[in-house]
């Protein structure tokens, strides 16, 4: 079981992330804003982290450029789950370390598909 870390300001988004994760055996963890994602990714463990882009506090780009940059973190995977859909958000998520970018919306067992996969198939 991986332990991972969800950062979505809408109520909506969290409860459908919710819903599709709770099918896996991963423990989940949730924030709604920027500044909580950072401060729980760096004491919390976590095999995982997915990052909205648009939220309060601190965007996902500058949270997953921070973490990138954390030598206990720069090799946690980082999944950008975003409705930033330009080509130029995609290269922005992936120039500040995302390992993934995924746009709503989205199908669920493409996330699944992406979180196992980030995860070594786990």
């Amino acid at each position: 079981m991986a332990k991972i870390l969800v950062a979505e300001d809408s109520e909506t988004e969290l409860a459908l992330l919710q819903e599709v994760l709770g099918s896996t055996p991963h423990e989940i963890t949730t924030t709604t804003d920027g500044l909580e994602a950072e401060t729980a990714a760096r004491g919390g463990g976590f095999n995982l982290i997915i990052l909205d882009v648009i939220m309060p506090g601190k965007n996902g780009f500058q949270v997953c450029r921070s973490l990138k940059t954390d030598p206990n973190l720069k090799n946690t995977p980082i999944i950008l789950l975003t409705s930033k859909a330009e080509a130029s958000d995609k290269f922005w998520g992936k120039k500040q370390g995302a390992d993934a970018y995924i746009t709503k919306p989205y199908e669920p067992m493409e996330l699944l598909l992406e979180i196992k996969k980030q995860l070594g198939g786990a």
